[in-house]
């Protein structure tokens, strides 16, 4: 029985393969991408990249955030360091949070004292983040 049952299944996954293939392969259309374009997507990444560590850094970088750092016994400057290690979508996410947090600060939906609180989170889980790579 089992034998039979996997010759059977051999032969209707070639038989499978034999159909989707050919047509797998002319419906292929070549993409050749120029070495501007790679440039330029280079250059975009490294703008992107270079943005989000610019917001996180200035959201880490108040004295009043350098304060609360060291009050949680975390050295500022390693944190600010720790930054640059994280990866492109780590950097993205933390740097998109960061400004939905400072919105809502100037909206006036945290206070002060939460703010400096999310600020020391946000440092901890970059330092967790970067010693964990």
């Amino acid at each position: 029985m089992f034998p039979r049952f996997w010759q059977l299944t051999r032969t209707l996954a070639v038989g499978v393969l034999a159909l989707a293939v050919p047509s797998m392969v002319l419906g292929q259309t070549q993409h050749v991408v120029g070495p501007m374009d790679l440039q330029k997507a280079e250059q975009d990444a490294t703008q992107a990249r270079q943005q989000n560590i610019d917001t996180l850094q200035g959201f880490l970088g108040s004295a009043e955030a350098r304060e609360s750092l060291q009050k949680a016994h975390m050295n500022p400057v390693q944190v600010e360091k720790a930054i640059a290690g994280l990866s492109d979508q780590e950097l993205a996410q933390l740097a998109s949070r960061a400004t939905r947090v400072q919105n809502e600060f100037a909206a006036g939906e945290i206070s002060n004292h939460d703010l400096l609180l999310i600020l020391v989170g946000v440092a901890a889980l970059i330092l967790i983040i970067v010693a964990v790579h």
